[in-house]
């Protein structure tokens, strides 16, 4: 029964996760664009209200664009509430969702206070609507009325006065903390994080690390996020990689794989390499937990700062302090590539159907 139930939560709440990602990104992206322009007027505060009226029109012009970023941004909380709450009950939990989410924001109970407003507006919408029962010529109110009135109310009074405080207090804690961090704790927390990236290449840690990382960011805290973006596309480009390093030891099936792999993580996509660690999960996932823990460390460990949730190459410039952060990516993914050439035996490249390691891993476990 528990698992049943822990599964259905992750689902709901990587449902709420898929539909925020693209609103991140697009936010961050107009932001990084707004004070990337900036620097080529010698201004690292382009988000200073100052700008707006500025005789310049391309600086009034980035100001605002900075300021159309942050707002796809603050929108973060109340979509990834509303859509997990839309995963539990359907539409009838977007508007309580969102209300909840939103209140998580404005009292500063951050990620966990979004998915817990979710989760309570999705249940409270869903409990309404299976037990409020009205005769039949007045059921037609339960959608549109009560639903949204009462799973809006039961939401924001848990969120504000059962749930609200105490995960605000923890979220504060925890900002708090991470800039506090410096030296050889930051480095650590960034080998974590990409230790976690690299565990399960897109999968519930994966979405974990990445999810929080991209979360700080509207708390202005970037070493998470530099560490998880480095990390996502180091598995892919190693396994890639080795593939071309030890032809011999792949069949003609994985060298195909390889080379979807190198392009993926280009792009930013770890699941490039998910077939790898589906063929021989003991030899390839110790190799790219390592690699990307390696390679968020020496990023952030080398000042590497990425404001914006992209791991792609068309993101690598932007970040500061790059050429450090290409290193991090090449060093991570030469552990990867490495380390798998080492474990992979000769005979493994055989052309023949390759079999799953005793383990009984398969794609659809992985994918749970």
């Amino acid at each position: 029964m528990f698992r049943k139930i822990g599964s259905e939560l992750k689902k709901h709440v990587l449902t709420g996760i898929s539909y925020m990602i693209p609103l991140v990104i697009a936010g961050a992206v107009i932001m990084a664009i707004a004070r990337v322009g900036g620097s080529f007027y010698g201004i690292t505060d382009i988000w200073d209200a100052k700008y707006a009226d500025s005789t310049n029109g391309i600086i009034s012009l980035l100001h605002s664009l900075d300021g159309f970023g942050g707002l796809a941004l603050g929108m973060m909380f109340p979509v990834i509430a509303a859509f997990i709450a839309y995963s539990i009950s359907d539409k009838l939990g977007i508007a309580p969702g969102l209300v909840g989410g939103l209140l998580a924001r404005d009292i500063g109970a951050g990620f966990l206070g979004a998915l817990a407003a979710g989760l309570v507006a999705g249940y409270a919408c869903l409990l309404i609507k299976k037990y409020v029962k009205l005769p039949k010529s007045a059921a037609s109110i339960v959608p549109v009325f009560l639903v949204p009135v009462f799973g809006t109310l039961i939401t924001v009074l848990i969120i504000n006065y059962v749930v609200g405080i105490p995960f605000a207090d923890l979220n504060k804690a925890l900002e708090s903390w991470l800039n506090g961090m410096s030296g050889t704790n930051q480095i650590l927390m960034a080998a974590i994080i990409g230790a976690m990236v690299g565990f399960d290449l897109g999968g519930p840690v994966n979405k974990a690390a990445v999810t929080t990382a991209m979360a700080l960011l509207t708390s202005g805290i970037y070493a998470p996020n530099t560490a998880a973006q480095v990390a996502i596309i180091i598995p892919p480009l190693g396994l890639g990689l080795a593939t071309f390093i030890a032809k011999r030891k792949y069949n003609t099936e994985m060298r195909e794989a390889g080379k979807s792999s190198l392009i993926m993580g280009l792009v930013g996509i770890s699941e490039g390499a998910i077939p790898f660690a589906v063929e021989s999960p003991l030899k390839v996932i110790p190799a790219t937990v390592l690699g990307s823990a390696i390679g968020g460390a020496l990023a952030v460990g080398l000042g590497a700062i990425n404001q914006a949730p992209i791991s792609g190459f068309y993101g690598w410039f932007t970040v500061q302090n790059w050429p450090v952060y290409l290193v991090a990516i090449a060093a991570g993914t030469l552990v990867v590539a490495g380390m798998s050439v080492l474990l992979r035996k000769e005979s493994a490249g055989l052309e023949q159907s390759y079999a799953v390691e005793e383990d009984d891993f398969d794609e659809a476990e992985w994918e749970a």
